[in-house]
């Protein structure tokens, strides 16, 4: 939605926010941790087959393992789904990387915070990424209205 896609966070509520999704995306992690597991598992087994000629294998084994991984990948997506709605990007589920959109000294920028971070103490460009990242200036830290 263009209302969400513009939504632009204040400190304060960026933080708020990051308190109660940081669960969802701990849980995305895992997911994909799992979920690679099961993908290596299927790889291999694929790979078996191709090299025997046509191996026998368990049916309830294999389709208990495409289950799972089919509904891993739907918890990762609906979790995706679910933080994006409300105007957080997600930049790299593997490292737990979260951008919020606000404004610093009237420049649209992204609030950035890194899962294992205690806060957000981080900002950047729209146009930059995780490694130009500038400490928060305090005095730029409006916590009630969007920061200008």
């Amino acid at each position: 939605m263009a209302d969400e896609e513009s939504k632009l966070f204040s400190l304060r509520e960026a933080e708020q926010l990051r308190t109660q999704i940081e669960p969802i995306l701990i849980q995305m992690i895992e997911s994909r941790r799992k979920l690679a597991e099961l993908e290596n598992q299927l790889g291999a087994l694929q790979e078996r087959i191709q090299r025997s000629g046509g191996l026998l294998v368990s049916y309830d084994k294999t389709a208990r393992v495409r289950i799972e991984r089919n509904r891993l990948a739907e918890s990762i997506q609906s979790g995706l789904e679910q933080i994006h709605s409300t105007g957080c990007v997600v930049k790299d589920i593997e490292i737990g990387l979260l951008d919020f959109p606000a404004r610093i000294n009237g420049e649209e920028v992204y609030l950035c915070w890194r899962l294992g971070e205690d806060r957000i103490r981080f900002y950047h460009r729209q146009d930059e990424g995780f490694s130009r990242r500038k400490p928060i200036d305090p005095r730029d830290a409006d916590y009630t209205n969007p920061i200008q």
